[in-house]
């Protein structure tokens, strides 16, 4: 698939204890299922072939030479199939019985990974039947041709070079002497896990807790695959959650004791660019096997449309209470070292002022700081309207702060008129004069009162350099640098559910406010500028910042996977018009957040120059750029 993108998929196969004819029958069912759904990378439960509960059949001629004969059938029935097949059976080798996956491609059997960690945790007594490899890679004669065998195997797809893939069952990807580390270290991004397990109480939560740490840890998707059931029931039932997990998130499942296919278009792309960031080991010399199964397939998967907010109710609300309480402690802690005797804000009634006095008053409670030393200075001018004076005002009052009313049209006015501006020219001048103005007004009422100036612009801000140099761009502590616009309305929600009277009325008109800087003359009383109207959609910005940031998405994969994720609520052209908006001023506004205050992280994107994301500020973007111009 473009992008990175591989289809996966995992069979949970109705096992039949040593009847291979029926087991490659249903191998041979999933594949079909797979076919038709485009499936490149498909995995089957651990002794696919045979039945994982064979117990002391395993050592009888009969079963191995018909498990042989299986993966031959399968060979020659994956001849035209381009698709990486896993299958695993019991193979016999120098009198030595080994747990043995195959995998398999268009005709050929592609290596051969003998199990080297055995268990008996699962409720089959590996010991007993099969021999721990340890050894080095060899070749041997499989089916009449020379294959590869050993556990120092991976598999890399020559169509997609972030696509290598590794094997190792369940028991093997949770114990400390794993082999995944090391696959994931030279390189693999997706780990086929043919797997049992015992139906008992706890044991899916722990298996699914498993999978997701490690597949977090090491920035890999697990491709976890059990049978439903079908396994001999002498002295437990056998079923599992088979999953596909992707660093963490489970992307795809089927309950226990169900059949079927499962998949998920996993993002090799991604998980190798999470590892960049992280690993310093290199990789081990491990043999790599190439095969070819992606094809240019159009990608359907979604991001969540709000990447930075979580999608249950209740984890919302907790973080959105964390969050406060970080801000809080971060802003707490530089009042405490700069001694300072007041906190400055402009208060303009919109949602950043609003956050980040909100922030302020909870770090002077954690101080037992009286809320008189929170100093709120609204500042209107041309284009303040009732509406958000009035709002300001109101919200200074509830939280009992200090509250300095200073008109700055005048001083505009005059500013404008000693360089020579038409005040009727309300060009960029005329809006940035007044943003500075607002700055030069907090910097002096701190300085009057031994105070701190606290910034309360936003992540989104900061991406689009949706703000004024020298003016609202700078402070002495940003408390919502790291916070975007589409956060900052769920935390001040948050606020306003949980309080009551004047505060809780005030915030929720604030929230239904449109977003204005509020630089132009208002229009009948209305809010007459509307940033949304000017720069694009915040929830289209933080999606495109939280996917080139935080996964490392190409400009165009960022326009395909918008189109999917917002099918119906943006149409084709209105995202690449503003994606292309993005891409611009996140690059040529770089010289902004080169110079910017210190500020708090809360999550995991920010725009730090000096602890975060590390950029020229004269990078040109038309390498960029033009991955667009042809859509």
């Amino acid at each position: 698939m473009k992008f990175g993108f591989v289809k996966s998929g995992v069979f949970a196969q109705k096992v039949y204890v040593a009847d291979v004819e029926k087991n490659v029958n249903e191998i041979k069912k999933g594949v079909m299922l797979a076919k038709d759904d485009g499936v490149e990378i498909l995995t089957f439960p651990y002794l696919s072939i045979t039945g994982a509960t064979c117990g002391d059949l395993f050592f009888t001629k009969t079963l191995q030479d018909g498990a042989l004969l299986g993966v031959k059938e399968i060979k020659e029935f994956s001849k035209t199939l381009n698709m990486l097949i896993g299958v695993s059976f019991p193979f016999k080798l120098n009198s030595k019985l080994y747990s043995v996956s195959a995998l398999i491609s268009m005709g050929k059997v592609l290596g051969l990974i003998p199990k080297s960690i055995l268990s008996t945790d699962y409720g089959v007594d590996e010991k007993r039947y099969f021999t721990a490899y340890d050894g080095e890679n060899i070749t041997v004669d499989f089916l009449g041709e020379d294959t590869p065998f050993g556990i120092d195997l991976l598999f890399k797809d020559v169509n997609n070079p972030s696509c290598v893939v590794g094997v190792a069952t369940n028991g093997e990807v949770s114990s400390p002497f794993s082999m995944v580390k090391d696959y994931a270290v030279s390189g693999a991004t997706i780990i086929m896990s043919p797997s049992v397990s015992q139906a008992i109480v706890g044991a899916f939560d722990k298996a699914e807790n498993t999978v997701k740490t490690i597949s977090s840890t090491l920035k890999i998707a697990l491709l976890s695959a059990y049978s439903p059931s079908g396994e001999s029931t002498s002295e437990a039932v056998y079923s599992g959650v088979s999953k596909i997990t992707e660093k963490g998130e489970v992307l795809s499942r089927i309950e226990p004791f169900k059949e079927g296919l499962i998949t998920a278009e996993i993002d090799t792309e991604k998980l190798l660019f999470k590892r960049e960031k992280t690993t310093e080991r290199t990789g081990y010399d491990i043999e790599t096997v190439e095969f070819s199964a992606s094809t240019d397939r159009t990608v359907s998967r979604c991001y969540p449309k709000y990447p930075f907010i979580a999608n249950d109710e209740k984890e919302r609300d907790e973080r959105s209470d964390f969050i406060l309480r970080v801000q809080a402690e971060a802003l707490k802690k530089r009042i405490e070292i700069t001694s300072s005797k007041t906190v400055v804000l402009g208060l303009s009634g919109g949602l950043d002022s609003t956050l980040a006095i909100l922030v302020c008053a909870k770090a002077l409670s954690l101080l037992n700081r009286p809320s008189k030393d929170l100093i709120a200075v609204t500042m209107p001018c041309f284009g303040t309207t009732s509406r958000t004076l009035d709002n300001s005002i109101d919200l200074a009052k509830a939280l009992k702060a200090t509250l300095k009313k200073v008109d700055i049209s005048k001083s505009v006015k005059r500013h404008l008129k000693d360089i020579d501006h038409d005040i009727e020219n309300h060009d960029v001048t005329y809006e940035n004069a007044q943003a500075r103005e607002r700055t030069q007004v907090l910097m002096d009422i701190a300085n009057q009162t031994g105070g701190l100036v606290v910034g309360t612009g936003d992540l989104s801000e900061v991406a689009l350099g949706w703000s004024t140099y020298n003016g609202d761009h700078m402070s002495m502590y940003g408390v919502n640098c790291s916070i975007p616009k589409t956060l900052v309305r769920v935390v001040v929600d948050y606020v306003a559910n949980t309080s009551k009277g004047k505060l809780k009325a005030v915030l929720k008109d604030i929230l239904d406010t449109p977003v204005s800087p509020e630089l132009l003359p208002p229009s009948n009383g209305e809010i007459a500028q509307k940033t949304e109207d000017i720069v694009g959609p915040y929830v289209l910005h933080d999606y495109f910042l939280y996917g080139m940031i935080k996964h490392g998405h190409s400009p165009k994969k960022l326009y395909d996977l918008a189109c999917n994720t917002f099918n119906g609520e943006f149409d084709k052209e209105t995202i690449l018009k503003w994606l292309k908006i993005f891409i611009r001023r996140f690059f040529t506004q770089q010289f902004k957040r080169s110079c910017t205050p210190d500020g708090v992280k809360v999550g995991a994107v920010a725009l730090s120059p000096r602890s975060e994301y590390f950029a020229p500020s004269d990078a040109s973007f038309s390498l960029y750029m033009s991955e667009l111009e042809n859509l």
